[in-house]
């Protein structure tokens, strides 16, 4: 056989295996959690249990019809059936207005079929401003549009849709203030930074919860919003399943995990404006003054049409990201299937990284990249912490389309080290392109290039290659 024939059988037998259904996620309360099975301890999570008491925010004076601001009934709502020691709070079908919806412990916020919560467009309805953390730092800004602090057993179910209506907010992208960033490299007390000004324009997040244990995101589709869209801070025990992310905005990230631990997220579907599900820890100074690494993380089962990245971390990982797993998982037209970005001066450390079982179709960036050259932010202050990248393996991806196959980009103060790539079909213009690495296995690698050495090597040690399988392909005639 040729070896463009076993390259094609090999990414064709493998896109058979693993493709799942590009249809939307679907809610089923009833569907069983799938055990996680990971390459590193983490506990099986449940949905959390909430009492059966089931009150309408109709019961409190909402209003349907989109006009009329429903912001304290919705509140009114929330903190009786708190009060009465937990339960479901229905947003029943309709077009309902509201201001900021701040959540409490034991409470379920369920959005019926054809439910649609639509969120204010006044930046004044999102004050007083509220500690969150942006951009990787901590500060007090704008409410996001659905916020908890502190709080246990909390969850937004059903099958209805929240729209966050947020086209007023995307201009700010253009004129956000960086003082956040300079006062966290200051040490400046949290207490003092203070924002939630047009002037001192910071775009809030969609979703935000802080300090927040058991937590559950299902079945509900989510789009508009005025900056990262489902947002966990310091949270514990996390469920994220079945939510379709239609975001278009600029910086309309799908999921955020930032300096959390256990988290599963499965059976989404996401088509967003920047990347899909991106882990981060904090930015610089500030997240190493904090300290809290996001670790014990799995991805499965999962789509993506578009993104600028399927699995991302970074690059604000300054409190260090650990323990990742992403398997049987799709992406069509995403920018890249795995992305770990940083930058020098950014500290932190990212290790224990498992992909395996992916296929993607039209990437339109590298299938997997690791770089620590990121530049995104290029006024930001650099010090003296190099990042540190190592134990990342990807196995069983078949993928096309792709500029280049796998681009690796360390330091000459910080290698990138112990990686593995194993079983890959890969599709693209160029093939390896590796910078300031160490001990990298490649092992059964089916590689289709057009241009350029299959494997573009510069301080490199330690690099085993068995079974690589390498073919030019001849670029068609214009």
């Amino acid at each position: 056989m040729s070896p463009m024939h076993s390259l094609l059988l090999r990414l064709g037998l493998l896109a058979s295996l693993l493709v799942p259904s590009l249809c939307q996620a679907s809610y089923d309360p009833l569907e069983p959690i799938a055990p996680i099975k990971a390459p590193f301890p983490m506990p099986q999570l449940q949905r959390p249990a909430f009492p059966e008491r089931v009150v309408s925010i109709v019961d409190h004076g909402a209003v349907p019809g989109g006009t009329v601001k429903n912001t304290a009934a919705i509140a009114a709502t929330i903190k009786a059936v708190a009060d009465a020691g937990g339960g479901r709070v229905l947003v029943p079908a309709g077009r309902w207005l509201t201001g900021p919806v701040h959540l409490r412990s034991n409470i379920d916020l369920h959005l019926a079929a054809g439910a649609v919560l639509v969120f204010s467009d006044v930046f004044a309805d999102y004050l007083p401003a509220v500690l969150v953390r942006a951009g990787g730092i901590e500060l007090y800004n704008y409410s996001p549009l659905l916020y908890a602090r502190n709080c246990e057993n909390i969850a937004i179910t059903g099958p209805g849709r929240l729209d966050g209506n947020s086209r007023a907010w995307w201009p700010w992208a253009k004129k956000e203030t960086r003082e956040g960033f300079a006062m966290g490299a200051k040490g400046v007390p949290v207490e003092q930074r203070i924002f939630g000004t047009p002037e001192a324009a910071i775009r809030p997040s969609f979703v935000t919860f802080l300090e927040c244990k058991n937590v559950l995101l299902e079945g509900f589709t989510i789009g508009s919003g005025p900056n990262w869209t489902i947002h966990p801070v310091y949270c514990e025990n996390i469920i994220i399943r079945r939510v379709n992310m239609i975001t278009e905005g600029p910086n309309n990230d799908g999921i955020d995990p930032d300096s959390c631990r256990n988290m599963l997220i499965e059976h989404c579907d996401i088509s967003t404006g920047d990347d899909c599900v991106v882990l981060k820890s904090g930015y610089d100074q500030d997240g190493r003054r904090v300290g809290r690494p996001t670790e014990n993380v799995v991805m499965r089962h999962t789509t993506s049409r578009r993104g600028h990245g399927g699995l991302v971390i970074g690059s604000e990982m300054s409190g260090s990201v650990r323990n990742v797993y992403m398997h049987d998982c799709d992406f069509a037209g995403t920018d890249r299937v795995l992305r770990i970005k940083s930058r020098p001066g950014r500290g932190g450390i990212v290790e224990n990284v498992w992909v395996e079982d992916v296929t993607a179709r039209d990437l339109q960036r590298e299938v997997v990249i690791l770089n620590m050259d990121y530049t995104s932010d290029r006024n930001a202050i650099v010090d003296t912490f190099p990042p540190v990248f190592r134990n990342i393996h990807v196995r069983r991806v078949a993928a096309s389309g792709a500029p280049v196959a796998i681009r690796i980009t360390g330091m000459d103060t910080s290698l990138i080290e112990d990686l593995s790539f194993e079983d890959l079909a890969i599709v693209s213009k160029e093939g390896v392109i590796a910078t300031n690495a160490r001990n990298i296995r490649f092992r059964n690698v089916a590689l289709r290039h057009s241009k350029g050495e299959a494997f573009q090597l510069k301080n490199v040690s330690g690099l085993t290659v068995d079974g690589v399988e390498q073919t030019v392909a001849t670029p068609a005639k214009p």
